[in-house]
């Protein structure tokens, strides 16, 4: 049996590389990529928190579907916002885009 600590560290890894992609890239949709990848790192808590705890509830499993859900509405409607600003601007660059600006 795989112990909790190494699902803890791969979710760490995973969540780290998101915050990075987040931080880092200038492109919008290599943020939403990043904003993906830590969202599949708290899945990832939320599964291996759920299968060592000695309480026998399907709270992980419930929490771990609710964030698949959020993170299939954030994707469509971040590649929604995506397209339509490429539309307006031609550009995906974050620093490009300041059309909320006055």
């Amino acid at each position: 049996m795989v112990p909790l600590s190494w699902y803890l560290i791969l979710a760490a890894l995973l969540f780290s590389i998101g915050l990075f992609g987040v931080l880092a890239r200038r492109n919008i949709i290599a943020i939403l990529l990043g904003v993906e990848l830590m969202l599949n790192a708290v899945n990832i808590n939320l599964v291996s928190f759920w299968r060592y705890s000695d309480v026998f509830s399907m709270g992980g499993q419930v929490f771990s579907i609710i964030v698949f859900a959020v993170a299939a509405a954030e994707v469509s409607v971040g590649l929604a916002l995506v397209i339509s600003v490429y539309r307006r601007r031609n550009t995906v660059i974050a620093d490009e885009v300041d059309m909320l600006k006055w």
